[in-house]
């Protein structure tokens, strides 16, 4: 199988099902946005971080995809004519949102607590972290316009948010594990 179509030659594209939209349009985004991030990701796992962290970021590049998945399938489309789901793979569940959310609790008992906002940055690791925070952050955005417009899963939202909430934490337990500074941002005061 050929890697090149020719078929988005003039700017326009596939979702899952066939319908054709631009390439700029609010899904591709979305979809492409979370690919971005799962690339981000990859980056970061193949750093010299704990196995416990490259384990749950393979699991969260798996679910990632699962996500860009569902972000691709045109919505009118979604069932085929058999009423089966076109997309015949496990969905984001609140179990996904939770293993998340049990993560950050556990990386938060070895954490001081936070007092102030944090510089990106202190170590390459770390930034690689906050990258991908930022991409997941926007990624999120995207789907929120998204489902203004065409509503998602709920369940897509939930994990999108809380995954950019597990790559703060993440951030701040690889500065604490690699005993990189953690620069906090202090305003000066204006006289």
């Amino acid at each position: 199988m050929k890697i090149y179509t020719k078929t988005g030659d003039q700017g326009m594209t596939a979702l899952f099902g066939g319908t054709r939209v631009p390439k700029h349009h609010i899904r591709i985004q979305s979809y492409g946005t979370v690919d971005e991030l799962n690339s981000w990701l990859g980056l970061l796992r193949d750093q010299d971080i704990a196995k416990e962290y490259q384990e749950l970021l393979m699991k969260i590049q798996e679910d990632l995809f699962t996500v860009g998945a569902i972000l691709a399938t045109d919505p009118d489309k979604a069932l085929l004519k058999s009423g089966k789901e076109r997309l015949n793979i496990p969905k984001i569940s609140p179990t996904d949102v939770t293993l998340l959310e049990k993560e950050m609790d556990k990386m938060d008992e070895s954490l001081p607590a936070m007092t102030h906002f944090v510089l990106p940055g202190g170590h390459p690791t770390v930034s690689y972290c906050h990258i991908a925070r930022t991409v997941c952050r926007r990624a999120e955005r995207m789907a929120c316009l998204l489902h203004e417009n065409q509503p998602i899963e709920a369940t897509v939202l939930s994990y999108l948010n809380r995954l950019s909430d597990y790559l703060f934490v993440l951030s701040r337990k690889l500065s604490h594990d690699l005993k990189a500074d953690e620069i906090k941002w202090i305003p000066e005061k204006k006289d």
